[in-house]
């Protein structure tokens, strides 16, 4: 038994473990060397340049980059507040709490009992006259007590149990991945609608601004009109006008409050607390440096979850098959019976049984190896999971780089266009004045400068929009390092730091 009892652990480190090990592969196919949308158009050189890293700049807090210290308050206050966030890292704490549960099996089981009981009998019998009577109490009361001990001990031979918690770890480390993407994916709506904000701020007062030129123009024609020059016409084309923008003007307070509502429910406050004061964009529009299509793969937390989620689905193919082979289990009981306290625990009073124990299936009706099946076609799922979540990202980047570039363009374009309107509107409000030219052509004139400033406004957002967005793409500030490092297993082949661009063929 000593003998047997040493080779144990041998046993246990050496077994062998059924099913495939899960490696990381070299790139499946060549990755780009660059972007296709990275690339200039011809002679726009001098409007767009790819802006160079710094190592000194913390990478985590990338909305740093837009230089607004209110944004900055705000997105500090996601990661602790933000409720979404704290259901990812409870489901991490979860994870991680099933990996020592399963890793429990790998240890014996040792169960205690015990009891104590109380027995008896007992009765009465009378004697005597009507005059006199005599009782007597007849009483048999006996004591028993037992404790006991049970240990069972499943030896993992086929590293089934050790397939689990190598599933466990991964998927583990998939789930920390989800959260910083949960995380990236808030802090980038923040921005988002932070930027939105801001841009609402100025749209206000552009129709602020607007509505007190129209209220100008509406005297103008109000002169017109007493003057007897112009019919009453111009005058309520002017008024129109007028109330038109301010219209506007106070539904624009309708977009502001809710972009202030989205703001905080995604720092976890409730909207009554939190309150953003109108001021003048700040935001400055960074170019963002691309880098390579390959660092991709280690900066994107959803890749990186579904590669280790594959992992965990090839480490189910060897717990499915691990119920081909008997499970082997030492089983040891002792127990002691006694009917006082004082001798329960003596040796004459212990009763014991130790012996291994062995059970498997014989026939199943093919019920294991469907389970096979089943373990590996989860397992090609995740591997087309991961490949398209490869896929997405690269478009995602492609998206973001083509807006972030184009929209530089569009903005210079744009500006040119607002210059030209507001040239037109000033013109025909000269010639209104003198008579030689009708109302209508001046409302047409500042209709479409305020149109003009209005588009203007609305590229601007989508540049915020674009550089937050291609943040998002190309994972932050995150990196594969920052994933928890696999639970250590004897015997396991441990993963290699880098993942590949795509996995090995299905097992």
């Amino acid at each position: 038994m000593r003998r047997s009892a040493a080779l144990l652990p041998l046993l246990l480190v050496s077994g062998c473990l059924v099913g495939p090990d899960y490696e990381r592969a070299p790139p499946a196919s060549p990755v780009a060397p660059q972007y296709k949308e990275a690339e200039l158009p011809p002679g726009a050189a001098s409007l767009f340049r790819p802006a160079q890293p710094s190592d000194g700049v913390d990478r985590g807090q990338w909305w740093r980059v837009y230089g607004d210290p209110t944004l900055d308050s705000l997105a500090a206050q996601v990661d602790v507040s933000n409720q979404n966030l704290k259901i990812f890292e409870a489901n991490y704490r979860r994870a991680r709490a099933l990996i020592r549960q399963d890793q429990s099996a790998l240890y014996p089981n040792i169960s205690g009992t015990g009891s104590a009981q109380q027995t008896g009998t007992g009765g009465q019998r009378g004697t005597g006259s009507n005059i006199t009577s005599t009782v007597t109490r007849y009483d048999s009361t006996v004591g028993q007590y037992s404790t006991g001990f049970t240990l069972n001990w499943e030896l993992d031979l086929w590293g089934t149990i050790r397939r689990q918690v190598e599933s466990d770890s991964a998927a583990a480390q998939a789930s920390d991945a989800d959260l910083a993407n949960a995380r990236l994916s808030a802090q980038t709506d923040l921005v988002t609608n932070y930027a939105s904000l801001r841009i609402s701020d100025d749209r206000k007062r552009l129709y602020e601004a607007t509505v007190a030129a129209y209220l100008r123009s509406m005297q103008i024609a109000q002169n017109q009109v007493d003057a007897g020059i112009v019919s009453r016409v111009d005058l309520v084309q002017a008024q129109t006008q007028y109330e038109q923008t301010r219209a506007q003007l106070v539904n624009e307070s309708i977009n502001r409050a809710l972009l202030e509502h989205a703001i905080a429910l995604l720092v976890g406050k409730a909207p009554s607390e939190v309150t953003i004061a109108p001021a003048t964009t700040r935001l400055t529009v960074p170019t963002v440096d691309s880098g390579v299509p390959s660092t991709l793969l280690e900066r994107r937390p959803d890749i990186a979850s579904a590669e280790r989620q594959m992992a965990a689905a090839n480490a189910q193919v060897g717990v499915a098959k691990g119920a081909f082979y008997p499970q082997i289990s030492l089983g040891a009981t002792i127990g002691f019976l006694s009917g006082g306290l004082g001798s329960l625990l003596q040796l004459g009073t212990a009763a014991w049984s130790v012996g291994p124990q062995i059970a498997g299936t014989m026939v199943d009706g093919g019920g294991i190896a469907a389970q096979v099946q089943g373990a590996r076609a989860g397992y090609d799922a995740t591997v087309a999971t991961y490949r398209q979540t490869i896929l997405t990202a690269f478009q995602q980047v492609e998206d973001a780089l083509a807006q972030q570039r184009i929209l530089v363009l569009q903005e210079r374009v744009q500006r040119a266009a607002v210059a030209a309107a507001r040239e037109a509107e000033r013109l025909s409000l000269n010639q209104y004045r003198v008579g030689t030219i009708p109302y209508t052509t001046v409302v047409q004139t500042q209709a479409a400068a305020l149109s003009a400033e209005q588009a203007l406004l609305t590229i601007r957002l989508n540049r915020l929009i674009a550089s937050a967005n291609l943040v998002k793409a190309l994972g932050g500030g995150w990196r594969q390092e920052d994933l928890p490092p696999p639970v250590p297993i004897g015997g396991l082949k441990q993963a290699n730091p880098a993942p590949p661009a795509f996995p090995p063929p299905g097992r």
